[in-house]
């Protein structure tokens, strides 16, 4: 574990440095406080041994910038100074200092400090983990291993911000499994959840790493992708439709042709484009692909009113050449 120093006397610096060494840390050293800030921002590091007065930016003003900063690692910090009025040890630790010494620091005592503070550090870190693996297995869908209702909807809510922001389109498909309800019919609803949690792996591992795939319900998947308009969507659902319709399935009743359906519509299609009115268009789009026969792929069409737009656009573009 990294172990940064921030003391600006050389000599008290060597000696501590070496030491640290000693003990089985790697030593990240600095004379000041700014450099100190710098080496923590790019760097690393969670055990910090901080001198009290430094030049540029002494301790305390740095236990603070620490403790402002939001990161996702805890940062355990140990604050060195010759002050041993309890005033400046209070005055310290309200400043965010986890640990206070004073100098001339006794070696054996500082060991023992930062052995605390990695033992911390490691329960920090353990804890942390927990409960992104936690965060995670709430998003996502227990059968299939997709991101659950709730949360593909809100990456969509996130999707249309980002794409207003930086003015790209964005695109969703809906997915059906066709005659699903006589799979689980004919062959019982284990063979529909092998069926569904097959279709759902194809799915993931032909779209683009940065695009999103959700169980919406039932075997309904709605898959998002960002940087997509209106003119590729329908290449990437037929596509789609292809990796799964190409290939049985292979199940304890054997081997099942299995198509799906995919209806999809892209902000292209609005004025002012939200989650619902996404959702409306793909799945409007998706029953009219069921209706003409299943194993296809159906787009949301342009309003009159952008398709106008456009044209008028397009026109103003000649024009202008």
């Amino acid at each position: 574990m990294k172990v940064l120093i921030a003391e600006d006397d050389i000599i008290s610096l060597k000696l501590l440095e070496r030491n640290i060494k000693k003990w089985d840390y790697e030593a990240v050293s600095k004379r000041n406080g700014e450099e100190a800030w710098k080496a923590i921002r790019q760097d690393d590091l969670q055990l910090v041994i901080l001198d009290w007065m430094m030049p540029e930016m002494n301790g305390i003003e740095l236990c603070k910038k620490i403790r402002q900063e939001k990161k996702s690692k805890y940062i355990y910090i140990i604050l060195l100074t010759s002050r041993d009025r309890q005033q400046d040890m209070i005055e310290g630790l309200s400043a965010g200092a986890d640990d206070y010494m004073i100098k001339p620091v006794n070696l054996l005592e500082l060991r023992a400090r930062l052995q605390k503070g990695k033992r911390i550090i490691e329960l920090e870190d353990s804890l942390l983990e927990s409960h992104k693996r936690l965060t995670e297995l709430a998003s996502r869908d227990s059968l299939t291993n997709l991101w659950n209702r709730a949360t593909i909807l809100k990456f969509l809510e996130e999707e249309l911000e980002q794409s207003s922001r930086a003015n790209y389109p964005s695109s969703v498909i809906m997915v059906d499994i066709d005659y699903f309800k006589k799979i689980n019919d004919t062959y019982g609803h284990c063979i529909g959840d092998i069926v569904l949690t097959k279709v759902a792996s194809r799915l993931k591992k032909s779209v683009r790493i940065y695009d999103r795939v959700g169980r919406y319900g039932g075997d309904e998947m709605l898959i998002i992708l960002p940087n997509c308009g209106s003119n590729e969507v329908g290449p990437i659902a037929e596509r789609l439709c292809l990796s799964i319709s190409k290939r049985k399935m292979k199940t304890s009743a054997g081997f099942l042709a299995v198509t799906i359906t995919l209806g999809c519509a892209s902000t292209e299609s609005f004025s002012e484009p939200s989650v619902d009115g996404l959702i409306q268009a793909s799945d409007k789009a998706l029953y009219k692909g069921k209706n003409q026969g299943r194993n296809r792929v159906a787009v949301a069409k342009l309003p009159r009113i952008l398709i106008k737009r456009q044209k008028n656009e397009q026109k103003t573009l000649f024009q202008n050449l």
